[in-house]
């Protein structure tokens, strides 16, 4: 039997389409069909349905699915042990992240990291919504909440802090905000309330639901640059608007937040040299810009008084 062909299986087995399939094996979709068909003539079964959504395994499939599963392993044990892995990092890795910490944080340290690197390819999916690892769309996860199940090995990356910005501009056209009363009938920019892909997004529960929304955007930093246009005020990491001098906070001591970024892998990749390598270099970076990510408390801190900031964790554990 091929192993080809049950690589090209495990892979559409976990991604349900053709399409993603295609693209984690870096071939066309019309050869992940072909080892499919190939396979399924060799085991005598069909291993899949064909549904609108996608490909859903049949019994067999799902019988068959755990036995490739540890061939895997043992593949990527013995591939991990051969003289040419030791000679430098090669391969894919691909890296799902959230839009902000993945544009404004990672971008440019994981493109100095490859360029050290040359054999070794780096993807980097910074998107405003959740990547699942558990469909294999990438190998690491960093997600604002903690993966509650399955074969993974997580650990928590960093805390970050988040506060109330507006303009200078829009500011200076408005009453002064001393108070959460005084954001009333402000206007207000803010994530799609039905599209929030994290209950870790819904701040403005905790501090005052808006009267008015100038602009309502799935991606934060579609909102940085509106509140930075002078549109109104939003919560923003402050890895994000710290830097922009256009901006300032609104209600230091009592509008601050602060989340947790939680990175994840497959735990049947963890001993690959270049999951190891990535792995501690993303554990590296979040250190480096800890100062960054992580503002102090400012004065009239948080706490008895009731305002908005709360801790991430939530027993052991605790995304933009």
């Amino acid at each position: 039997m091929d192993w080809d062909n049950l690589r090209y299986f495990l892979e559409l087995a976990r991604s349900g389409t053709l399409m993603s399939a295609a693209r984690r094996l870096m071939v066309d979709h019309t050869t992940v069909a072909r080892r499919i068909q190939a396979l399924e003539k060799e085991v005598g079964a069909p291993l899949f349905s064909r549904e609108a959504g996608g490909h859903r395994l049949t019994e067999a499939g799902r019988r068959l699915q755990p036995q490739v599963e540890a061939m895997e392993s043992a593949f990527l044990t013995v591939e991990s042990a051969a003289p040419a892995s030791q000679e430098g990092l090669s391969g894919l890795v691909r890296i799902g992240a959230t839009e902000g910490f993945g544009t404004m944080v990672l971008a440019p340290q994981l493109a100095l990291f490859a360029r050290g690197h040359p054999k070794l390819t780096i993807d980097l999916l910074a998107m405003p919504r959740l990547v699942h690892l558990s469909r294999r769309e990438a190998d690491i996860v960093i997600s604002l909440e903690r993966p509650a199940r399955g074969p993974v090995v997580v650990s928590k990356l960093t805390d970050y802090t988040l506060r109330l910005y507006a303009s200078r501009q829009y500011l200076s056209a408005h009453k002064p905000i001393r108070t959460r009363d005084d954001l009333r009938g402000h206007s207000f920019v803010s994530y799609v309330d039905d599209l929030l892909f994290s209950k870790e997004l819904q701040y403005l529960d905790e501090l005052h639901r808006p009267d008015a929304f100038a602009l309502r955007s799935t991606s934060v930093l579609a909102q940085h640059r509106a509140v930075a246009a002078g549109a109104g005020i939003a919560v923003l990491p402050a890895f994000v608007a710290e830097g922009d001098r256009t901006l300032k906070p609104v209600l230091a001591g009592q509008a601050q937040f602060t989340r947790t970024f939680w990175m994840s892998m497959p735990a049947e990749t963890k001993h690959l040299a270049r999951m190891q390598a990535v792995w501690n270099f993303l554990r590296e970076t979040a250190e480096a810009q800890r100062s960054r990510l992580l503002l102090p408390l400012a004065d009239n801190g948080i706490g008895a008084d009731g305002s908005a900031q709360r801790p991430t964790h939530r027993g052991t554990g605790g995304r933009r």
